[in-house]
């Protein structure tokens, strides 16, 4: 009997702790959270009387705190005083803007709703704590995002253009089938070094330009390729290696790793409660007759 107890506490105590993990529930205590929160705050200014201001001292202390987190230093009587003349001015301006509805329609202010729902999302996402092994194990999955870039030794045979003129490229294309090996192979004499040992694709752009080093990194080692243009004319180059590093060890990156698996956490919270929010609604979205009646629409804009 006292067996058939204890396991059904241990079920319920098991449904109770897969219920706390689901992201939508966390999205929904910090939603309750900030609703009442923003209510205590709200009732602070906002009363029965429409017309009338009330500034209580939880007011006055939010205020003063955000001067501190701000300023790193308290506000002075003179300083407080004025943050509370523009409270009250922001609050005054608040009520009579959505007296006029200006609340209504606005493309900006829809936007900023919806951020801040985003950022609620982010921030229940932030408050969790990785299991034990879990950043190992994500680490593992993205190590190619951590390992440094591969590094190319190669060695070129230069067509100048400022010598050569338009028929710099030719000149090369004709040249390359004369190659045989790594060691073949004379041109004009280039400004920088002819060999090149474990440099990085921007160590290369850095001196042939983007678009020989794009081209470069996409190469086959071990062969005579070309010509490639570079800003000072054309190169038939030859690659040795295109090595690729290993991956550093997880405890040389793991606050770097722990600061993107939060990224992701943020990013999977965001669309995962996003997409419970759009189960509750029925989306209908009935467009134009035709696209010419869309452009019509966009043409006949201000």
């Amino acid at each position: 009997m006292n067996l058939s107890v204890c396991e059904a506490k241990e079920s319920r105590l098991s449904l109770i702790k897969r219920c706390l993990r689901q992201p939508l529930l966390h999205f929904l205590v910090a939603g309750f959270a900030l609703f009442v929160l923003y209510g205590g705050l709200h009732r602070s200014t906002v009363n029965q009387d429409p017309q009338r201001i009330e500034i209580t001292p939880e007011v006055v202390q939010r205020i003063a705190i955000s001067w501190l987190a701000r300023w790193q230093r308290p506000a002075s009587e003179q300083q407080l005083q004025a943050l509370i003349d523009d409270y009250v001015k922001e609050e005054i301006l608040y009520r009579e803007a959505l007296k006029l509805g200006l609340d209504k329609d606005d493309t900006i202010i829809r936007r900023r709703l919806a951020q801040k729902m985003d950022f609620l999302a982010e921030d229940v996402a932030s408050l969790r704590e990785p299991a034990p092994g879990a950043l190992e194990a994500w680490y593992n999955q993205h190590q190619d995002q951590y390992a440094p870039p591969p590094l190319a030794t190669f060695h070129h045979v230069f067509f100048a253009l400022d010598k050569r003129g338009a028929d710099a490229q030719v000149q090369a294309q004709a040249a390359l089938k004369g190659l045989t090996d790594r060691n073949s192979g004379e041109g004009d004499a280039f400004m920088f070094k002819s060999a090149y040992t474990e440099q990085s694709q921007d160590q290369v752009a850095r001196v042939f330009g983007s678009k020989f080093a794009v081209s470069l990194f996409q190469q086959t080692p071990g062969r005579w390729v070309g010509p490639v243009e570079s800003g000072f004319g054309w190169h038939l180059v030859w690659i040795d290696t295109l090595a690729k590093p290993p991956a550093p060890a997880f405890e040389t990156v793991a606050q770097q790793v722990k600061s993107d698996w939060l990224s992701e956490q943020r990013s999977e919270s965001k669309r995962a409660n996003f997409d419970a929010l759009k189960a509750r609604y029925e989306v209908v979205v009935m467009m134009p007759a035709s696209a010419a009646d869309v452009a019509a629409i966009q043409t006949e804009r201000p």
